[in-house]
């Protein structure tokens, strides 16, 4: 947990200083009202004792409850501001860290997870920071100062109070080894939980479609069953310490009151209001002990998830990156691409996905990629990005390996469009210029009519500034898809990469849409990922894969006499006639 700790600012670290010093002067008050309690009570049983005295020793009473009261106010508001500011920190670097990590790490770690962690994790810590910072300085300082003041007593008194430290201390142990292998689970059920939730989101038009709103209700169920169980066994564990807790407090004060009526009994009539005083005192300080006890152990309780929590979050931030950061921000070509046999894996595969890939275009060309599902297609573009790397060979973007370029460089050549559209909450304006402050509301115009959008957005009723929702729910999947493109053409790159993105367009609109993409990005390199012969019967170069392997390059007419694997998906989609002489 303390590695967590390493990005504390100096204001945090002065607001720790200021609480400590604030509790210890908490402490000192709290530990004088039994010293002014005895003085009252000597007073009291004294003749000849002056009222005044009594008032004089209860006023300062007074104070010290009034002057803890107002430092456990400020001490409050002091650690809930280092515990929030904690929060913001960590959640901020766990987040950068996440935004870091490859699709592959992302996928180890599951998204479910890293919400969880970013949220409910956080959450435990800042919880165990909040009660524990003040009670970790308290009860040990409270404890050692109230057993120093009742030592010298009565060593009867002091047995009674160590027998129920040791009976505390023995539960807090049995509670704590039962208790803490269940808040790993718990917190991994709490994955699982969001997981089902997310899914359930995702998918609530094919549960409805499918009507497996009951199925769905029952693997929520069964995950959520999990977790109310071993939340109700913890929470039932900690309710025994409650009442057994104030058994001990309840049972160690009769047992003082009991050795002190004992001892009043047996003693000297000049030292009864001595011992009957120092019985006062003694049960005063030893609940201040037990209480002291009572704190760490509720520390302890709440450590031990607080734990499991932050080796979460450190399981995050130690993860090595994959996917190095170059150093390259300049290169002489442009819009070039190059492939030199390349292979890639998955990490946790054995067997490769793409193989000996090599192929070279050059700017302005357009290039399509098609093959049978599970062919590479997708794989083999998502390498140019860098969203994985490469397992063997090296990619080449403008004459250099995108290994030694700087990610952010690289990916502002490069204007993606991924197979599923992707919209974001906020305007139509929003999503094509998004993520850039650059781009004009002119070129945000001509990129939504170069991508067919023009049409329906100019029929919403705010146009350019209609609010779309988060995931474009509100929207059809072809203009989701165009607004996709759109944003790609905005940014006006040297190479744009189109993941099967016009599949969600009808004959008509993919045509006109790269007919308009071919004038207006003349000078640009083109990449499209296609299922549909018509998309890519126009193109500089089709590269044709199969189970991972290149089994041809070439035009359309090349390829259709030469290439028997283009062949047969030509000829699954076109007559004969129009294949040939396409």
């Amino acid at each position: 947990m303390f590695k967590l700790f390493k990005n504390v600012t100096k204001r945090e670290i002065l607001l720790i200083i200021i609480s400590t010093i604030l509790i210890i002067f908490q402490v000192f008050l709290e530990l004088k009202m039994p010293d002014y309690m005895s003085t009252i009570t000597r007073l009291v049983q004294t003749e000849g004792s002056k009222i005044k005295d009594i008032l004089i020793n209860g006023g300062y009473m007074l104070l010290c409850a009034f002057g803890s009261l107002i430092s456990a106010v400020i001490v409050g508001y002091l650690i809930a501001n280092i515990t929030s500011a904690f929060s913001m920190h960590t959640r901020k670097t766990l987040f950068n860290k996440i935004e870091s990590l490859s699709l592959a790490e992302v996928k180890e770690f599951k998204t479910s997870s890293l919400i969880t962690r970013t949220t409910n994790d956080i959450t435990q810590i800042e919880m165990f920071l909040g009660l524990g910072l003040q009670m970790l300085i308290k009860a040990p300082l409270t404890a050692i100062w109230a057993i120093t003041k009742i030592l010298n007593k009565s060593w009867e008194w002091s047995a009674v109070t160590a027998l129920a430290v040791v009976i505390l201390l023995t539960t807090i142990i049995i509670i704590t080894s039962i208790v803490v292998p269940k808040f790993k689970i718990i917190q991994k059920l709490i994955d699982k939980l969001n997981n089902v939730t997310r899914e359930n989101l995702l998918g609530i038009r094919v549960i409805r479609a499918f009507n497996a709103e009951e199925y769905q209700k029952e693997k929520f169920e069964d995950v959520n069953d999990s977790l109310t169980k071993r939340l109700l066994f913890n929470q039932k564990t900690f309710a025994i310490f409650n009442p057994l807790m104030n058994f001990i407090m309840h049972s160690l004060s009769l047992s003082i009151y009991i050795i002190g009526a004992y001892l009043i009994y047996n003693s000297l009539l000049a030292d009864k209001i001595t011992i009957f005083s120092n019985m006062v005192v003694f049960s005063s300080y030893a609940m201040q002990v037990i209480m002291s006890f009572l704190m760490l152990a509720f520390v302890f309780m709440m450590m031990p998830r607080a734990n499991v929590s932050a080796k979460r979050i450190n399981e995050v931030l130690d993860k090595e990156i994959s996917i190095k950061d170059g150093y390259i921000t300049n290169s002489n070509e442009k819009g070039t691409v190059e492939f030199k046999n390349v292979c890639f894996k998955y990490d946790d595969a054995e067997e490769y996905v793409l193989e000996n890939i090599s192929f070279k275009v050059n700017r302005g060309e357009t290039v399509a990629f098609i093959g049978s599902t599970g062919s590479g297609k997708s794989t083999l573009i998502n390498l140019i990005p860098r969203f994985y790397d490469v397992t063997k060979g090296e990619i080449l973007v403008d004459g250099v390996n995108i290994k030694d370029y700087k990610e952010e460089y690289l990916r502002e050549k490069i204007g993606y469009v991924s197979q599923k559209a992707v919209i974001f909450s906020g305007s139509v304006k929003d999503n094509v210029k998004y993520g850039s402050k650059k781009i004009s509301d002119k070129k945000i115009k001509e990129a939504i009519k170069v991508a067919q959008a023009e049409d329906f957005v100019l029929k919403m009723d705010n146009k350019y500034n209609s609010d779309l929702s988060q995931g474009g729910t509100n929207i059809s999947g072809g203009q989701k898809q165009r607004i996709s493109i759109a944003r790609a053409i905005a940014k006006d790159p040297e190479i744009y990469i189109f993941d099967d993105s016009f599949s969600a367009l009808d004959y008509k609109t993919d045509s006109l849409l790269r007919k308009e993409l071919k004038k207006y990005a003349k000078d640009a390199t083109i990449l499209i990922v296609a299922q549909r012969i018509g998309t890519i019967l126009n193109a500089d170069k089709i590269v044709v894969l199969d189970e991972g392997k290149c089994v041809g390059i070439g035009t359309h007419k090349e390829l259709i006499n030469n290439c028997d694997v283009y062949k047969q998906i030509a000829l699954s989609q076109l007559s004969e006639e129009e294949a040939l002489n396409a």
